[in-house]
This record gives structure tokens, sequence and C-alpha cells, in this order.
């Protein structure tokens, strides 16, 4: 399953690669079909090398039957080799070699057309070093023995100068083709392996993409409905424990009003979803007002107090991050602090890094381990190179700290807001 299932990805990305069919029908048919065009070119090297042999064989030195025998079948089982040329091609040439060296001590001449193959293949499926090492070696180990045979009487100067010359230069040529085929070989395969790893990297880049921006939607959804939602089930609660029906109608007003900026908030960062919609807005979320976000809470009947200091840094994620963490500390403790006699909210914009605390005096009990409100606010702040801190502060209170650097010019905050 595994390997079928690797199979079809490989064919999908070279689908998704589009690579153009081989130029010209013989490369196309070589392409599709390599052993039928190896078993031609066994053919047609076999019968190449049998009429090279036999015409040495008649010549005027005589040649006894069982050398004769032995020449055929060498030559026949290196043809045979050649059906397995592209996989072994360190092999083809040693017994192209060899075969060279039995037919000159046989028949006196040497260059059969598998020593030219044999180096063509070497350069094209293992490498430009490895066919010059052969082609080196091949016609240094038959010039040696046609001197050798020269020296001893066996074979006259014009028969050893023709088998040097006959091993050299188809060997030369087979290489010099071998090499420019070869190279361009690796050079595509190259291009394609690194188009292949590219659109791997496309993909995991767009799904790291995605999994950055499901967070996102995350955080802000948890923002925006945890918020409104708590400071809804609170006013709901104290209009109807209430008696007096003008506060019971103030704060079904204002729970109304919660619930309505909630749902413009909700389609303002959802409509960028949906496909199609071009009045959808492409900028970030305005930020979220700390003022209002404690009015809101104040209006609910909680004493949540503010004080700041310093003017506002003009970066709009930095004061979105802030937004955002005095909306989730104060949503905290109206949730898990609903008897706190004081909730401070402290924004220190003149420090480096900026200082934000949101404290209350209404903790009891064990402390619940951080959600996803915490969660997020901590990938927010991370994003910004920033910290925070949710921890019990002593004498029945806890206290929420967060500290943000102020954006430096060149920043990768400040680039993405310039362009945004």
């Amino acid at each position: 399953m595994s390997r079928s299932h690797s199979r079809s990805s490989a064919v999908l990305r070279d689908d998704e690669l589009r690579l153009p069919r081989p130029p010209g029908i013989i490369r196309q048919f070589w392409a599709r079909h390599p052993r039928v065009a190896d078993a031609l070119v066994a053919l047609i090297c076999l019968l190449l090398a049998i009429g090279s042999s036999s015409s040495a064989m008649y010549g005027a030195r005589p040649i006894p039957p069982a050398a004769t025998v032995i020449v055929g079948v060498a030559i026949v089982g290196a043809c045979v080799l050649l059906l397995w040329r592209r996989r072994w091609p360190v092999t083809m040439m040693l017994v192209a070699i060899a075969v060279d060296v039995l037919v000159l001590v046989v028949t006196s001449s040497a260059g059969t057309p598998m020593f030219a193959l044999a180096a063509y293949t070497l350069a094209v499926h293992r490498s430009t070093r490895a066919s010059w090492i052969g082609l080196g070696a091949g016609v240094a180990i038959i010039s040696a023995l046609a001197l050798l045979l020269l020296g001893v009487g066996a074979l006259p100067l014009q028969a050893a100068l023709n088998a040097m010359l006959a091993q050299a230069v188809p060997g030369l040529i087979g290489t010099l083709i071998g090499v420019n085929i070869g190279n361009r070989k690796r050079y595509i395969e190259a291009v394609i392996a690194r188009s292949r790893q590219l659109l791997v990297e496309r993909d995991q880049q767009a799904q790291l993409a995605a999994a950055a921006e499901r967070d996102r939607i995350a955080r802000e959804m948890h923002d925006i409905v945890s918020h409104s939602l708590t400071v809804v089930v609170a006013l709901s609660e104290g209009a109807a424990a209430t008696e007096d029906r003008d506060r019971a109608r103030d704060a079904s007003t204002a729970a109304a009003k919660t619930a309505r900026d909630a749902l413009a908030e909700m389609r303002s960062m959802l409509g960028v979803l949906r496909d199609g919609d071009a009045g959808a807005p492409l900028a970030p979320l305005d930020a979220t007002s700390p003022a209002d976000t404690v009015a809101t809470a104040q209006r609910a009947g909680f004493p949540v107090r503010l004080v700041t200091r310093g003017e506002a840094d003009a970066a709009p994620a930095l004061r979105f991050a802030i937004g955002r963490i005095v909306q989730e500390g104060v949503t905290n403790a109206i949730r898990h602090a609903p008897l706190a006699r004081t909730i401070d909210v402290r924004i220190d914009h003149d420090a480096d890094p900026v200082v934000i605390e949101i404290v209350n005096d209404g903790v009891s009990g064990t402390a619940a381990a951080g959600g996803f409100g915490l969660r997020g606010l901590a990938e927010r702040a991370a994003l910004l190179g920033g910290v925070v801190v949710s921890a019990p502060a002593g004498e029945g209170r806890w206290m929420l700290r967060a500290e943000l650097p102020h954006p430096s010019p060149g920043s990768a905050i400040d680039i993405a807001e310039e362009r945004s």
C-alpha cells in the first residue's frame, strides 16, 4: 500500500511539473522502451563484432578452430551483457576490454564496437570521470599488448598501429558523445529533482500557512466570543436578579449592544474567508480599545479600573495585541473571580518593553490550568517578541502580566505593517 501510494504521489508530482516529451520519434521510443532499444543495440554490436573478427580470422595467419570458438563465445556473451549495460556500466567496460584483448591475441586485430559503446555507457550512466578512466585503461592495455606482441615478433608494425588506432579512435568518439549526452542528462535530472523539491516545499509552506491561519482564526474567535459572551451572561444575570425595571432595561440594552458588536466583529473577521467576496476587508481588524473593554465590564457591574501611562504606540500590531490582552485579562477576572472587589488594569506605554497588568483580588481555591485564551495570548505575544505570565500575586490576588517590545524600524512587524 505504501509503495503504491508513494508511486502515485510521484506521478502526481511529475504531472504537476508538466514535463515536455522527449523531442523526436527515436528519442521517444528509447525513453519508453529501454529494453527493446538495448536489445537492438546488442544485436547491431554483435553483427559488427562478428563481421570485423571474421575478416581478421581469414587473413594470412591460420587460426585454430578452438580459438575461433572461444572468440565467438566471448563476443556473444559480451553482447548479451549489453542488455544490462545501464545497470552495470563498469562491468561492461571490463568485459569489453577483455574481449578486445582476446581478439587481438587470436586475430591480431582489435577495436570491437563494444569498447566504444562501453565508454559511451560509462559517460552516460556513471560519470564523466569514469568514462575517461575507462577509455585510458582500455587504450593503455591494448597498446601495451600490441607493443608486446610487436616486440616478440607475433605482430607486424602496421597491425600493431592499426590495433592501437582501432581501439583509441572509436573509444574517444564514444566517450565524447557520452560525455555530452551524460552531462545533459544529469543536468536535466538535477533540474527535475529541484523542481520536485520546490513542489514539496510549496506544499509544506501552504500547510504551514494554513495551520498558522487556523491558529489566528482560533485566537480571534476565542477572544471575541469568550469576552462578549461573558459580558452578555453577566448583564443578563444582573437584569434577571434586579427588581429595578430601569436597571434591568439598561442591562438588557447593554447585553444586546455587546452581542451586536461581537457579531459585527466576527463578520468583519470571517468575511475575508468567503470566496468571491470582493467587499471583504483585507486589512487587519481594528485594535480593541482597553477603555471600551473596561467600560463594558463596568456596565456589567464589575469594579474595573484603568490606569494608563504615556501615549499608545502607533504600531497597529502592538495596539491590537494590547487590546486583546486587556480583553482576555478582564474576561478571565469576570469569569473566575466574580466576587472580586477590584480589578485593576494598568498599561505603561513609556516602559520598554510595554507593560500590561490585570490584577484582581477575587481568587478563591486552586487556579485551573491555562486554557485556550492564555495559550492564544502567549502565541500573540511571541509573534511580537514578548512574553505573557499568569500567576498568583499574593494575598488572594491574581495577576496577568504581559511585556511587549516596541517595534523597531526595519523589524519584521514594521515591514509587514508597511506592506499591509
